[in-house]
């Protein structure tokens, strides 16, 4: 039939009935939905698509019955396609609503259409970029302790932390690394070698190079952009906190509100006199897990 042809002569009969949206959709409910004694109404539709008296009478309590036989009839036919569906229409000489709604549907097949060929396409690849462990010299011999022909230095944790709270840092090298724990932090101002892009080598060391990162939360954290960056890249690493990525630190009282990114997370909190005997204990073996 003419009618299952669309001006690119897309044989519509291929195309599943899903590729009509939500606008189409309620047209034909505003056609077919009022029950008429001249024209034929949704009921007559259903029958050619295939519904018993039963179903009919079912789905004529909805609110939109012509919405679930289309819902029905694409759930169970394998045929339901947007050309058989405008055979039917016509079937029940309702071609003022194949005219009025024509432009529509082909416009909603054009999208579909589009959108499975863009799915079909390979993804662009390029040479240089691939799943193995970056080779460009920009991430080789970023650290003090890297071998540009060998392996690179690897850490326990990367240290997230402001200027101002350098002093708090000292001390946690201090409890993590030089005594029994030896847990090794990727400190940046200590560890990193200067005149690569901060934004690029921050990134590698969180993702690459660390199993985890601890975040000295303070009022001055909550204005670093470098600070915000490491966050929530480290937080897009570990949706939900699977696997205990990242592990907040209080030191000292805010005056600000705690960053609202991080509220789910366990903290751990340097503040409370009554727990600060275990703190040190609790951070390293948290850094400590696989």
């Amino acid at each position: 039939m003419a009618c299952c042809k669309s001006d690119s002569a897309v044989d519509l009969g291929t195309i599943p009935l899903i590729a009509l949206n939500v606008r189409v959709r309620k047209k034909l409910g505003l056609y077919l939905n009022p029950r008429n004694m001249v024209a034929a109404d949704w009921m007559a539709v259903a029958e050619v698509m295939g519904f018993n008296y039963l179903e009919i009478k079912n789905y004529e309590a909805s609110k939109n019955p012509t919405q679930m036989a289309l819902e029905g009839w694409q759930a169970r036919s394998t045929d339901a396609s947007v050309g058989k569906l405008l055979s039917i229409l016509a079937e029940v000489e309702r071609e003022d609503i194949v005219e009025d709604l024509r432009p529509l549907i082909d416009e909603d097949v054009r999208k579909y259409c589009e959108s499975q060929k863009k799915k079909a396409e390979p993804p662009i690849q390029v040479d240089e970029v691939d799943s193995c462990f970056p080779r460009t010299p920009e991430r080789i011999g970023i650290t003090l302790e890297d071998d540009p022909e060998g392996s690179p230095e690897l850490f326990d944790a990367f240290i997230c932390y402001c200027h101002s709270d350098f002093e708090f840092v000292h001390e946690m090298i201090r409890e993590l690394e030089q005594t029994q724990y030896k847990l090794k932090l990727c400190v940046f101002d200590r560890d990193v070698l200067p005149g690569s892009c901060v934004w690029t080598i921050t990134s590698e060391l969180i993702e690459k190079r660390c199993k985890r990162m601890v975040v000295v939360i303070s009022d001055e954290y909550l204005d670093s952009n470098a600070c915000d960056f490491q966050t929530k890249f480290a937080l897009s690493l570990s949706p939900g906190a699977r696997n205990k990525r990242l592990i907040p630190v209080v030191y000292k009282s805010m005056t600000k509100p705690f960053p609202s990114i991080l509220r789910f997370l366990t903290i751990c909190d340097y503040t409370r006199p009554c727990t600060q005997a275990w703190f040190w204990t609790r951070l390293a073996k948290a850094l400590s897990l696989p």
